[in-house]
């Protein structure tokens, strides 16, 4: 199993300046601590939308990379997501889930079905072009060049350890100022 922190540091050294990045809860705090940027989407308090959020932006902005970093525990509560992303099959979609097998965000309660649940395989039933699952942080390294590359929707199970609680600065995630940012960074690309 890899650390989260970890493997978003190697994500993070693999996108570009203008990869739009959707990240909720608790990989969202990690993600701005290690790669801040104003076209990070982060958020909290909508449990279950990271991808949907991050098919509107793909579909919206078609000329760019745009990399979902959910849960698992989040994409439980919206699975139809997957459906609905294959079908519109957006070929600038990434879409990670970090497996810990709770409910991190909320307490670290196990999810339903946990060490049981095939996300990849869901995601490949669903119809996404490649789904893919890492456990061993070796073989992120290796393969994220080629994942990143590929003409999604494209889907990656990235087997984690919860991690050490990140500094969670609510009111930053949900301020004004950061919505202004992230809009003002889509204008400008």
């Amino acid at each position: 199993m890899m650390k989260r922190d970890e493997a978003l540091k190697i994500l993070a050294g693999h996108i570009t300046n203008d990869t739009i990045v959707v990240a909720a809860y608790t990989s969202a705090f990690e993600w701005i601590a290690i790669r801040p940027s104003p076209l990070n989407f982060i958020f909290t308090g909508a449990m279950g939308l990271a991808s949907s959020h991050a098919l509107g932006l793909a579909v919206g902005r078609p000329d760019r990379r745009v990399i979902v970093l959910d849960g698992d525990g989040s994409l439980l509560m919206n699975l139809g997501s997957l459906v609905t992303i294959a079908q519109v099959a957006p070929p600038n979609l990434i879409h990670f889930v970090c497996e810990n097998g709770t409910y991190e965000a909320n307490g670290g309660h196990p999810i339903p079905g946990s060490g049981k649940v095939d996300f990849a395989g869901f995601a490949k039933s669903a119809g996404y072009a490649d789904a893919r699952e890492f456990s061993q942080i070796s073989d992120f390294d290796a393969g994220i060049g080629a994942l990143l590359q590929a003409e999604g929707p494209v889907f990656a199970t990235l087997k984690v350890e919860p991690g050490a609680p990140p500094e969670m600065d609510y009111a930053m995630m949900h301020g004004a100022e950061i919505r202004r940012d992230f809009k003002a960074a889509l204008d400008e690309i």
